[in-house]
């Protein structure tokens, strides 16, 4: 039987570099506003930390499960979450902003969520850590569901040299909250299957143009420019 050639079987290398920049933009503003808001927290004494922290099963506290996420106890804790963050992530937006962003509401959620409910009440938590185990969840199993390829191998080498990482997933790690670690997991993998990539969500390729001899070749309709600039912006 011969190969399938038609143009949605075979990777398209531009728009795989122009998925890949997208990815890497929205993680370096990301990582941007991070820092940003850790050097505001550092300007007033950590006041930040303490107010926007997650303080467990306190009604008043529940707003603060939006604002955890993006501050740390100090510059060593961001730093040790900057690199998984930005590795993680970028793989977790290669596929796609929107469902990008809407994972990450998920995880901050998720990560928060188990932190409110089963963490020790006289402690503050914050941190990125529950959100990056979720893209870990995510893009280890990403591919699986999707049934691609490309995705899997990325999912098995990741889980394969992470792996490690799960020991802070489970109860017993002191000054760690391995609530918000599992909460973010578990909110990874159902992301996998929430977002999953549907039959007949991407749009069919463009038949190719066809020409005749001696006639000028039609120009692309606005419409069609106008289709082409919101894919590569990844609306």
């Amino acid at each position: 039987m011969p190969a399938d050639n038609t143009p949605s079987s075979i990777p398209d290398p531009a728009r795989m570099v122009a998925d890949a920049r997208r990815a890497f933009f929205v993680m370096f503003g990301l990582l941007c506003l991070v820092w940003a808001v850790q050097l505001a927290n550092w300007l007033t004494d950590y006041r930040l930390t303490v107010e926007g922290g997650i303080l467990a099963r306190r009604p008043d506290q529940l707003a603060d499960l939006l604002t955890a996420p993006f501050l740390h106890v100090n510059w060593q804790h961001l730093e040790g979450n900057s690199g998984p963050l930005f590795v993680f992530g970028f793989l977790a937006a290669y596929r796609g902003i929107k469902r990008f962003l809407g994972l990450t509401a998920l995880l901050v959620l998720t990560s928060g969520a188990a932190v409110w409910l089963f963490s020790d009440d006289r402690s503050v938590t914050v941190g990125a850590s529950g959100v990056i185990y979720g893209y870990f969840g995510y893009v280890v199993l990403r591919g699986l569901i999707d049934r691609n390829l490309i995705d899997s191998l990325i999912g098995v080498v990741m889980g394969a040299s992470f792996a490690y990482i799960l020991t802070t997933a489970v109860p017993g790690t002191p000054g760690v909250s391995w609530q918000g670690h599992l909460g973010g997991l578990v909110g990874g993998l159902a992301g996998a299957w929430i977002f999953r990539a549907r039959k007949g969500s991407d749009p069919a390729p463009a038949p190719a143009p066809t020409s005749v001899p001696g006639q000028a070749e039609a120009p692309p309709s606005e419409r069609a420019q106008l289709l082409k600039e919101l894919d590569d912006l990844g609306l």
